[in-house]
């Protein structure tokens, strides 16, 4: 029930009081999004953590001025690969066999499978698949936020390009896909403080086939 209790007590804050978040709770954060599941367990994504204010303000027009982008702690980006190339598939894949251990033969095949799939599709069917994965990680941040009693306010409303270029993602062959702005809420400015969480009931939202 902590968990649960902790989700019903997040929202998406709208306003947000510049206070540090201590550097142990972003660690969990982080490594909850690192723990995440994605799909053949190739991670096709980053994270880049700002803290640095003149970036955050340089963000901030290219992202609706969202007052969270600047006042927050530590803004979170989740940039996706452009691209699956042989060289980050075989990355991958020669990682878990360092870590195991031992090459098993299953796995040799299906990373051969996978070589011959993606690297040749169009780079733009790749991306779609490698921002998927960033979402899957970007929504445990969200739920270890909560659980760490830590405010984050998910965004998709940024223009992506001109965070790719103050961030200089397409050298590093990343675009960004979302914004997380981690904080502590700033009740008193917050419109959406204090108000009645709104869901489906489970009868709407839950179909069980049985």
């Amino acid at each position: 029930m902590e968990l649960l209790d902790k989700l019903n007590w997040r929202f998406a804050t709208k306003a947000m009081n510049g206070q540090k978040v201590p550097q142990e709770k972003i660690d969990r954060i982080l490594e909850a999004a690192r723990l995440a599941p994605t799909s053949s367990g190739l991670q096709p994504f980053e994270i880049i953590v700002i803290t640095n204010q003149e970036i955050k303000e340089k963000i901030k027009p290219n992202a609706w001025n969202q007052p969270q982008i600047t006042d927050c702690s530590h803004l979170l980006v989740f940039a996706a690969w452009d691209n699956y190339t042989e060289e980050r598939i075989n990355k991958m894949f020669d990682l878990t066999n360092e870590v195991r251990g031992f090459k098993n033969e299953g796995w040799e095949n299906y990373r051969q499978q996978l070589l011959q799939m993606y690297p040749p599709r169009p780079a733009e069917e790749n991306f779609i698949h490698t921002a998927k994965q960033a979402y899957i990680a970007f929504g445990a941040a969200i739920i270890a936020a909560a659980f760490e009693e830590v405010d984050a306010t998910p965004m998709e409303g940024f223009v992506p390009e001109a965070v790719d270029e103050i961030l200089n993602l397409k050298e590093k062959g990343l675009r960004s896909v979302l914004l997380l702005p981690i904080g502590y809420r700033d009740t008193e400015n917050d419109w959406l403080a204090g108000l009645a969480k709104v869901r489906k009931s489970k009868e709407d939202f839950i179909t069980e086939l049985n």
